[in-house]
């Protein structure tokens, strides 16, 4: 992840005015049903980034019994983003829950070192403040390479990103995993204070650093009660 990535994906979901959250059992992120299979780059109802040169080597398929989205990088970076503002309430529903499939590491990838700084499967929460580069604040769930499970580092290359490693190395590699984390209860262990409503998710496919490649696959993705 880069310095410029971090500050964009505040910049991206900034809102311009308080927004009420939708009081609801849960949200639905998404489930990739919608779009049809084949469908390549940038998918539907999702933000590219606008920094860098990413590849966007993102492609919907069915992996039974479920269609999800496979994401590779080859030593490049490529993010996309999908706008939740004012459609949860972080208080009524903490839980972020989602399954994905790690297929290639990065070579050497820890989340925790600057030069290293990549990882097979990643998906952010947002919480855009002004100005984005040094005040927003965004939690990274990772499938790192090095860095044991359990491990909660800030990125060394920009204050506005702490990752959170929920599978390390080659033990679940080629497995689907169903992961649940409460989102509320992360923010303030990492942060300290009670959390606003994010206003985005994010997936990414990242090996710039360690100039190697990546491939993970993400299905559904939602944010409900505990």
């Amino acid at each position: 992840m880069t310095m410029t990535r971090s500050a964009a994906l505040g910049a991206l979901f900034a809102l311009a005015v308080v927004t009420v959250a939708v009081a609801t059992d849960q949200l639905l992120v998404e489930d990739w049903s919608k779009i049809p299979v084949g469908s390549k780059g940038i998918p539907p109802g999702w933000s590219g980034q606008n920094w860098g040169s990413p590849t966007y080597d993102f492609v919907v398929v069915e992996d039974e019994p479920q269609r999800v989205l496979r994401l590779k990088s080859r030593d490049d970076s490529s993010t996309i983003a999908k706008d939740i503002k004012g459609k949860i309430n972080l208080k009524e529903t903490p839980i972020l829950e989602w399954t994905w499939k790690a297929v290639v590491l990065p070579t050497g990838g820890n989340s925790c070192k600057k030069a290293a700084d990549d990882q097979a499967g990643q998906i952010f929460v947002v919480w855009p403040r002004f100005p984005e580069a040094l005040r927003s604040r965004i939690i990274g769930y990772v499938w790192d390479t090095t860095q044991p499970v359990g491990t909660i580092c800030k990125s060394e290359k920009t204050g506005t990103v702490t990752y959170e490693v929920v599978r390390s190395g080659t033990a679940d590699l080629g497995k689907w995993i169903t992961e649940h984390r409460n989102v509320r209860e992360d923010f303030k262990k990492i942060y300290g204070d009670e959390p606003d409503n994010p206003a985005a998710v994010s997936l990414a496919a990242d090996s710039n650093d360690t100039h190697s490649s990546s491939e993970a696959f993400f299905g559904r993705i939602l944010i409900r009660r505990p």
